[in-house]
C-alpha cells in the first residue's frame, strides 16, 4: 500500500503575514495574549518607537476587531446602548407659506426668472453666480447663467431644456416660498402637472419678444395647456409675467406689453380664471431683474407708474415680490380633515414620505391612515425643507413625513394620500362632469369606451368613460324628456361615469377640491378637464 500523505502544515492565522502584528508580537516577547492587549490600547502600543515603521491604521483597526472577541471572552463587559439623538424641534413659522409654480412654452425664461429670484433675495451667493457666468459662457450661452442655479442636472443645462421640476425654498419678511420650476416643453407635461398640483400661485411666464409669444400662444404652443392645467390642477391665483421686456425688439414699449395682455384675456377667461380677482399682469426683465425685487428705472419704462395705478387687472403692486407678498390665499383649513397626498418616498432609517398638507394639520406622534392600503402607522417624525425637523405642520406647508417602523419603503407610492379619520374615498370608479376642450384629431368623438391617462393631484392612472349620462351643455325645450347620449364632440360639457383599473384616492369636489379635480390626456395632449360628482364606496 502507497505510504500515508504527511498531514499538511496548518495555515498560519491571517494576522501574521501582517507586519506590525510581527512588530507587536516581537515587543510582546512571543506572548500572543499580550500582543492583542497592546492592540487594545493604541495609546501605550504608540510608546515603541518600533511600532512607527509598521503603522497601518486600515490594519490596526482590523487587528483590534479581529481581537476584540478574544478579550470580550475573557472578560465580558456590557457595552452601553448608544444614546438616541434627540433633534431639537422649530417651532411652527407663523409665516404663511406659498407653493409657487413657474409655467409657459420653452424659452420663455422661467428658470432664469426663479434663479434670478434666488439671487435677489440672498440664496445664491455672488461666488456661485460668477461659476455658472463661466460655464454659460464656455457653453457660448451667456444669458442662461441664471437658469442653471434651477436647472442642475447636465442633460438640462447642455440642452437649455428643464426636464424635471426644479424645487427651492426662499423667504421674504412677510412669507416663506417654494419655487416649483416647471418644465416648459410639451414631452415633459406630466412632470409639469406633478409640480402644479402643490402649487398655490401659478406664474405664467411670458415672452414679449417679437415672435415668441406668438409661437407659445398659438394651437400646439405650451402657453395655453399650462395656463388651463394650472386652473384644473388647484391653482388659485395667476400671476401673468410679460417678461423679456429689454429686449432690442420691445425695449419697453407699452404697446407690445398692451397687445400681449389684451391676447391673453379672453383666453384665461374661458379657462375658469375671473380676471379681475384672480389675475395680475406685470411686466419684467428676469434676467437683468427690472420689477423682480426692485421696481424698473422710469428712464426705461415711464408708463408703469401710470400702469398700475389703473389696478385690476393690472398688478397695483410695483414687483413681483411685492405682489406675491400681497396676496391673500382663501379656503385652507388647519380644522378639516388631514390629507396628504404623497408625491415621493426614499429610505432613511425607515419609510420618509414628502408631501404637500392640502388640509389639517399634522403633528408628530400622531396617528395616521395611508389609503387606499388602509395601513396604520404613527408620525415620528416632520421635515420641513428635507433638513428642517418641526413639531408641526399646517395647510399649505411642503413636509417630509418620517413613518412608522411598521412601513417600507414598498408600502407606500406616489399618489397614496396620507390622511386622519374619515379616511379618503379610495374608489374604483365616480361620476365627473367633464368639459372636452381638445380632442385628437384621429379620436374626434368621445364615447364610452374611450381610455386615456387620467391625472388627479399626484395620482397618474389609466381610465375608461364606462357611460356618457347626460350632455349638460345642451339647450332644449322645457319639459322635453332627456335623450341617451351616445357620444360627444370637442367643446361639450357631460356627465359621465369614468373607472380606473386600481383604486385610487379621490373625493368629490364639494368635499375637498384640491382631490376633487382631474385631468384627461390622450396621446400627450390635454383633452379634458373635469371635476368629481360623486364617488362609487
Amino acid at each position: 500500500s502507497p505510504p500515508a500523505a504527511e498531514p499538511a502544515a496548518p495555515a498560519p492565522p491571517p494576522e501574521e503575514k501582517d507586519k506590525l502584528w510581527k512588530c507587536v508580537l516581537k515587543l510582546a516577547g512571543g506572548d500572543r495574549g499580550e500582543a492583542k492587549r497592546l492592540l487594545q490600547n493604541p495609546d501605550e502600543l504608540l510608546k515603541h518607537e518600533a511600532v512607527w515603521a509598521h503603522m497601518d491604521l486600515v490594519t490596526l483597526d482590523k487587528l483590534e476587531a479581529d481581537a476584540a472577541p478574544v478579550v470580550a471572552a475573557a472578560a465580558p463587559a456590557a457595552e452601553p446602548e448608544p444614546e438616541p439623538v434627540v433633534e431639537e424641534l422649530q417651532e411652527e413659522d407663523p409665516r404663511e407659506h406659498l407653493n409657487v409654480v413657474f409655467i409657459g412654452h420653452v424659452d420663455a425664461g422661467k428658470s432664469t426668472l426663479s434663479g434670478n429670484i434666488l439671487y435677489l433675495t440672498g440664496y445664491v451667493d455672488k461666488r456661485t453666480i460668477e461659476k455658472y457666468e463661466r460655464e454659460a459662457k464656455q457653453r457660448n450661452r451667456e444669458s442662461w447663467f441664471l437658469a442653471f442655479i434651477m436647472d442642475t442636472n447636465e442633460e438640462e443645462r447642455a440642452k437649455g431644456k428643464t426636464v424635471e421640476v426644479g424645487r427651492a425654498p426662499f423667504e421674504t419678511e412677510h412669507k416663506r416660498y417654494t419655487i416649483l420650476d416647471a418644465p416648459g416643453h410639451k414631452n415633459y407635461v406630466p412632470h409639469m402637472i406633478s409640480g402644479a398640483a402643490q402649487a398655490d400661485v401659478g406664474i405664467l411666464v411670458i415672452s414679449a419678444r417679437r415672435g415668441e409669444f406668438e409661437t407659445g400662444f398659438e394651437r400646439g404652443g405650451q402657453t395655453r395647456e399650462h395656463a388651463m392645467l394650472c386652473k384644473t390642477l388647484g391653482v388659485r391665483f395667476l400671476v401673468v409675467v410679460i417678461n423679456k421686456m429689454d429686449d432690442p425688439t420691445v425695449n419697453w414699449q407699452r404697446s407690445r406689453f398692451d397687445e400681449c395682455v389684451s391676447k391673453l384675456k379672453p383666453f384665461l377667461k374661458t379657462c375658469g380664471y375671473v380676471i379681475r380677482k384672480e389675475v395680475k399682469f406685470i411686466p419684467i426683465s428676469g434676467l437683468k431683474g427690472s420689477n423682480v425685487l426692485t421696481e424698473v428705472d422710469p428712464k426705461e419704462c415711464d408708463w408703469w407708474t401710470d400702469v398700475r395705478n389703473e389696478g385690476s387687472p393690472m398688478s397695483s403692486d410695483p414687483t413681483l415680490l411685492q405682489l406675491l407678498d400681497n396676496l391673500k390665499i382663501e379656503g385652507r383649513s388647519a380644522e378639516a380633515a388631514l390629507r396628504i397626498p404623497v408625491l415621493d418616498r426614499y429610505y432613511e432609517r425607515g419609510c420618509v414620505a414628502m408631501g404637500k398638507v392640502e388640509a389639517g394639520r399634522i403633528a408628530k406622534g400622531d396617528k395616521v391612515i395611508i389609503m387606499p392600503t388602509r395601513t396604520e402607522t404613527r408620525i415620528e417624525q416632520i421635515y420641513m425643507n428635507d433638513t428642517v425637523p418641526v413639531a408641526s405642520a399646517k395647510p399649505g406647508e411642503n413636509v417630509n413625513i418620517k413613518l412608522g417602523a411598521n412601513v417600507n419603503v414598498e408600502d407606500v407610492c406616489k399618489g397614496f394620500v396620507i390622511c386622519k379619520a374619515p379616511a379618503c374615498p379610495a374608489v374604483h370608479s365616480f361620476t365627473a362632469q367633464l368639459a372636452l376642450i381638445e380632442l385628437l384629431e384621429h379620436r374626434p368623438i368621445f364615447t364610452s369606451g374611450y381610455s386615456c391617462m387620467l391625472h388627479a393631484h399626484t395620482v397618474e392612472s389609466e381610465c375608461t368613460c364606462d357611460a356618457i349620462l347626460e350632455q349638460i351643455n345642451v339647450k332644449s325645450k322645457p319639459g322635453a324628456p332627456k335623450r341617451p347620449v351616445h357620444f360627444a364632440k370637442q367643446g361639450a360639457v357631460i356627465l359621465c361615469k369614468i373607472s380606473v383599473p386600481m383604486t385610487i384616492c379621490v373625493e368629490a369636489f364639494e368635499d375637498m377640491q384640491q382631490l376633487g379635480r382631474f385631468t384627461l390626456r390622450d396621446e400627450g395632449k390635454s383633452i379634458a378637464i373635469g371635476k368629481i360628482v360623486t364617488v362609487d364606496k
